[in-house]
C-alpha cells in the first residue's frame, strides 16, 4: 500500500478546554500513580467478590440430591459434600 504522507491513528492530540474538570482525569489523563491505583482497585474488587462468594456459598442448599455429574459447587456446598460422603459410605458398605 502506498504511503500518502499522513500517519495513521487519527493524528495528534486535539485542543480541549482546560477549564473542564473530570473525576476520571479528563482528556489524555495519565496520572503518575496509575499502577498503584489499578492495584488498589483490583484488590478492592477481589475482596468484595470474595466476601459475596463466601456469603453465597455458605447459604447454598440443595433440596434434593442432584443427578450424577460434575457440579462446580461440589467443592463448597455442604449439601453436596454430605451426599458424596453418603455415596462413598454406601459404596464401601457394598464391598
Amino acid at each position: 500500500m502506498a504511503s500518502n504522507g499522513r500517519g495513521s491513528g487519527g493524528g495528534g492530540k486535539i485542543p480541549y478546554p482546560k477549564h473542564v474538570w473530570s473525576p476520571a482525569g479528563g482528556w489524555y489523563a495519565q496520572p503518575a500513580n496509575w499502577r498503584m491505583n489499578t492495584i488498589i482497585a483490583g484488590a478492592t474488587m477481589f475482596s468484595i467478590v470474595a466476601v459475596a462468594w463466601n456469603f453465597s456459598a455458605g447459604r447454598e442448599t440443595w433440596a434434593r440430591k442432584p443427578e450424577d455429574g460434575w457440579y462446580p459447587s461440589r467443592y463448597w456446598s455442604k449439601d453436596l459434600q454430605k451426599y458424596d460422603a453418603q455415596d462413598r459410605a454406601a459404596e464401601a458398605k457394598k464391598e
